[in-house]
């Protein structure tokens, strides 16, 4: 089906080069204002799927054309942010979640002569959202609901640090363990080492290893302390210290980095971060702008296609012409 196949390359490709390759290797001429038309479509017709999936939280074990095959033993959520141009609003945050199943593996470590628990994140799902928290909440626990999440032993939210996120968390994954990614954490410290010591110091590089090794077994409180004292001691950076004092104290119950890490848990972000980059490989091309409905009628394809439930969405957006 030819439109399938337009709308489709429209997730992965600007729209002119939709045009040349349906023209080069399709053998069919399409103009590119045709293949907007199209996309805006059925871009519109998932949106509308994907509200009706909200509102009715349809059982995701009904969904058996869906190629996720999820574990239930563990899973877990990462939100994030990208940034994206609307056309007369400017740079906009596109809030990206990504859903996982986290499956634990037996691995010889030639450091302590043994067997030790690694993890992997599998069939990973993703859902996005070009506005507020509330309405990209209620998309990812519908995600999350279609992939039986209340069914898993143990769930895990991973996020960068950002109020919205652990607001999110608390209504919605109440349950689950929280964690601030190690990536943010430690670079958050290093922002502090910075503070403290100035730009790449002997003393500041030694402070930061040192503290970094403390934060990944959870001595926050040491760290806090720590800052707190160098904060006392050089009052003219006392604000600027402080903010990362509060970022630490705000989210010391998220970072017990390597309690989680033997448990066979993830603590990094990758996953979502490796999403707002594949949502913006498709948005932030050179000199794209983008209409606020267009961007929004484009996302169910991205997600779709990310998510490898093309086929299945298209089922869902297309209607057949009548006999």
């Amino acid at each position: 089906m030819v439109a399938k196949q337009i709308v489709w390359l429209s997730g992965l490709v600007p729209f002119e080069q939709v045009e040349q390759i349906m023209r080069e290797i399709g053998g069919k001429y399409i103009s590119r204002s045709s293949v907007w038309r199209l996309t805006s479509r059925y871009g519109n017709k998932l949106r509308a799927v994907e509200a009706l999936q909200e509102a009715m939280l349809f059982d995701y074990s009904e969904m058996e054309t869906c190629e996720t095959n999820q574990s239930n033993e563990r899973m877990g959520a990462s939100m994030d942010g990208a940034m994206i141009h609307i056309r007369e609003e400017g740079w906009k945050e596109l809030k990206v979640g990504c859903m996982f199943d986290i499956e634990k593996k037996l691995e010889n470590d030639p450091h302590i002569q043994g067997e030790n628990i690694t993890c992997q994140t599998t069939h990973n799902s993703y859902v996005a959202h070009l506005g507020s928290p509330t309405v990209f909440g209620k998309k990812l626990w519908t995600e999350a609901h279609q992939r039986n999440w209340e069914k898993a032993k143990e769930t895990l939210i991973i996020g960068d640090g950002a109020t919205w996120i652990w607001n999110l968390a608390n209504e919605h994954f109440y349950n689950s363990l929280q964690l601030v990614d190690w990536f943010h954490a430690t670079e958050h410290l290093s922002n502090a080492s910075k503070v403290i010591f100035g730009e790449d110091t002997p003393i500041g590089k030694h402070w930061f290893e040192h503290w970094k090794t403390k934060l990944y077994l959870g001595r926050i409180d040491h760290l806090v302390r720590s800052m707190n004292n160098q904060a006392k001691k050089q009052p003219h950076k006392k604000d600027a210290i402080r903010k990362e004092v509060i970022y630490f104290q705000n989210n010391s119950t998220r970072m017990n980095y390597q309690d989680l890490q033997i448990e066979g848990y993830p603590i990094g972000s990758g996953m979502v971060e490796s999403a707002g980059k594949q949502y913006k490989a498709r948005f932030c091309g050179s000199g794209m702008h983008w209409s606020r409905k267009g961007a929004e009628n484009l996302l169910p394809i991205r997600t779709a296609i990310l998510s490898k439930r093309f086929d299945f969405a298209w089922k869902q957006a297309y209607i057949p012409p009548p006999n």
